[in-house]
């Protein structure tokens, strides 16, 4: 069992940057592949980025602009945001699982979630 909490959201301009955090409470962290997903209102949830050992996906969206890391000794994710648009404005979820494939959404199965950030970006 896992228990994710999210921070680091916040409101920020066009441009700018946020790095979120996500710590887990448990001893079998470092197990599970982690990701970040995002729902804005009236959208549906979308999938951000997600690790699971040497690899890593990213959605189009974000690709050069967002980095997803961990750090095992501190049962932490994060998702450092950078470059910032409002297209970006939405609650982050962070989620622990397991990545069968490539796919965060297909060939994902995620177990766990957090309550979520807001992130608000204005132009």
């Amino acid at each position: 069992q896992l228990q994710l909490v999210e921070s680091g959201g916040g409101w920020v301009q066009a441009g700018g940057s946020l790095r979120l955090s996500c710590v887990a409470s448990g001893r079998t962290f470092s197990s599970y592949a982690m990701g970040w997903f995002r729902q804005a209102p009236g959208k549906e949830r979308e999938a951000v980025a997600a690790m699971s050992g040497s690899y890593q996906y990213y959605a189009d969206s974000v690709k050069g602009r967002f980095t997803i890391s961990r750090d095992n000794a501190k049962n932490t994710v994060y998702l450092q945001m950078n470059s910032l648009r409002p297209e970006d404005t939405a609650v982050y979820y962070c989620v622990a699982g397991r990545m069968d494939g490539s796919d965060p959404v297909y060939t994902s199965t995620w177990y766990f979630q957090g309550q979520g950030t807001q992130v608000t970006v204005s132009s």
